[in-house]
This record gives C-alpha cells, sequence and structure tokens, in this order.
C-alpha cells in the first residue's frame, strides 16, 4: 500500500500565507455559447439551503442572509420537499396579501403562506440541461420571467425524480459578465427597504 502510494512532502506554512480570497478562484470564462452546466448549481456537489415550512418569514429572511442566497427549499416535519421560498416571496407583496386574506400578522406568517407550493413548479431535465449552451437557459429564464430554474433527473433506483441542480439569474449574469435584466425589478418600498438594510 504504502509503496504503491507513497507519501507526499509537506512544507512548513510560511509567515505570510493568508486564505484565498473568492474572487481570486481561477474560473473558466463563460459565454452564451459555453455549456450550461457551467453555470448550474449542481446540488449533488452543493449541499441544498432547506428551511422547515412552518418557519417564520423573519427566520428564513436571516438564513438567506447568512448564506448569501435568494432562495430556500421548503421541507416537511419529514425532510420532504413541499415547495421554495424567495427573497421576493419574503419581501414581495405575498406576505401583505396573505395579511389582509387572512387577518394575520406579519408576525404570525409562517413560511408556507408564503411559499410555492411544489404543485405549481416546473422544472428542466437534466438531459436537456446536459445539451444546452447559456444562450438557452438565458432564453428559457427569460421566456418564463424566472430568476430560478430548477433540473431534476429521474433516480433509476427509485423510479422518481430527484431535483440535482438549480439556476441563478444573478449567478448567470455574474458568469457572463452581463446584466440580465428582464427580471421584475423589486419595486414595493418594504422591498426596497429590506434590501437596503439587510443586502448591502
Amino acid at each position: 500500500m504504502e509503496n504503491q502510494y507513497p507519501f507526499l512532502p509537506t512544507i512548513a506554512l510560511p509567515p505570510t500565507t493568508d486564505l484565498i480570497r473568492l474572487d481570486a478562484r481561477p474560473r473558466r470564462s463563460v459565454t452564451l455559447d459555453s455549456a450550461a452546466l457551467e453555470v448550474m448549481t449542481d446540488l449533488k456537489l452543493v449541499d441544498p439551503v432547506s428551511v422547515h415550512e412552518d418557519a417564520s418569514l423573519d427566520d428564513a429572511h436571516r438564513a438567506m442572509i447568512g448564506r448569501g442566497i435568494r432562495l430556500l427549499f421548503v421541507t416537511d416535519a419529514a425532510g420532504h420537499l413541499t415547495g421554495l421560498v424567495t427573497a421576493t416571496d419574503l419581501l414581495g407583496e405575498r406576505p401583505m396579501q396573505c395579511m389582509l386574506g387572512h387577518g394575520k400578522r406579519r408576525a404570525d406568517l409562517l413560511v408556507r403562506d408564503v411559499m410555492t407550493p411544489r404543485v405549481e413548479l416546473e422544472a428542466l431535465k437534466l438531459e436537456d440541461v446536459a445539451s444546452a449552451k447559456v444562450g438557452h437557459m438565458v432564453a428559457t429564464m427569460k421566456q418564463h420571467g424566472r430568476q430560478h430554474a430548477l433540473v431534476v433527473e429521474l433516480n433509476s433506483e427509485t423510479g422518481h425524480y430527484e431535483v440535482c441542480g438549480l439556476f441563478s439569474t444573478s449567478h448567470m449574469a455574474r458568469r457572463l459578465g452581463i446584466s440580465l435584466n428582464f427580471i421584475r425589478v423589486p419595486q414595493a418600498f418594504s422591498e426596497i427597504q429590506h434590501s437596503l438594510l439587510h443586502e448591502s
């Protein structure tokens, strides 16, 4: 074993050593003609961030801020996917509509009240994404006016589909170095105020 896999040499950590900056990590340049998988968040490699459907809106928002993301998967007590909640769901018109429609205070609202339930979600098949270009994804998300797109793959063992990837227009825009401004800009004062307070 030792002869087959000889140990690697080590060095004393130089006194000027520091952590690598995120913006210094080498990345392949991305264009509209690049493979779509280049800009997909692969949930086989990155743990999906979830929140319980009975969590408060403030707890969900804090989770987003803490992880620097704008989408959470919503799960039930058994850990099954029940929906998605985005920053727009939390900070936009949905909480106000629920407050008016059900006579609740904002503090009483739960993630389940403002999320998009699983039955209303759409997804792309991984087999289609695998042969697509970034330009196809931009066109797809523009067509649907979405900030995010789910990707699913059939598990051959269970016969069930699993969410295996996620596309984000903000991530694609950063990688492309362009603005993807076809998504609705937050207009409600609550959204702008929250953005100024929490996301600067």
